[in-house]
């Protein structure tokens, strides 16, 4: 079934704000932000207000580095009675390959970790990413669903560390996330 938001009745004058309200909204980070904790927490630019019963669909565009042992943690938080999946591409964790001489294993549920990890999670469902090293930028790629249940609130990106380390893992500047709304 196709859905879309919002839907026009006969006669209906829409407002500036209903029709703003259907455009989608796009997060983008205009600062790096590093963490040396595996304490996972909303990102301070990569979040949104959503309202009770909506829907939403969203994408992200992530850009990051961090050492080899810290990874990278990505969860988020949604407002209460809220359901949805998400999956995303990226460094499997452990990372496969790091050295010079890249290796693809067939078992990739093995010890030596996911070449990419692309599995979907309920929406409040963490999942981690490996890192290469710091100085070695990588990306994450989104998508998922988000519905919201009968209270409205935020939805964050929210990340940390995997393990906790003294050396940062850094979310870099340009990274972003888009919302719109569906229904």
């Amino acid at each position: 079934m196709a859905e879309s938001y919002p839907t026009f009745r006969s006669g209906q004058n829409p407002t500036g704000e209903l029709l703003e309200s259907m455009l989608p909204k796009v997060a983008r980070k205009t600062s790096d932000t590093s963490r040396t904790n595996s304490t996972v927490t909303a990102d301070p630019e990569l979040q949104f207000s959503v309202v009770a019963n909506g829907v939403y669909i969203w994408d992200a565009f992530l850009i990051y580095d961090g050492h080899i042992d810290g990874d990278i943690n990505i969860d988020f938080t949604v407002p209460a009675g809220s359901s949805g999946e998400w999956g995303g591409m990226g460094a499997g964790r452990p990372v496969t390959g790091a050295s010079a001489t890249p290796t693809l294993r067939i078992d990739t549920a093995g010890t030596s970790g996911y070449m990419v990890r692309t599995e979907t999670s309920d929406v409040a469902t963490a999942r981690s990413y490996g890192c290469l090293g710091t100085g070695t930028t990588l990306s994450l790629i989104f998508m998922g669903m988000l519905r919201v249940g009968s209270t409205a609130g935020t939805f964050s990106l929210d990340w940390a560390q995997q393990a906790t380390l003294a050396t940062a893992t850094t979310m870099f500047t340009d990274s972003w996330i888009r919302l719109q709304r569906i229904a």
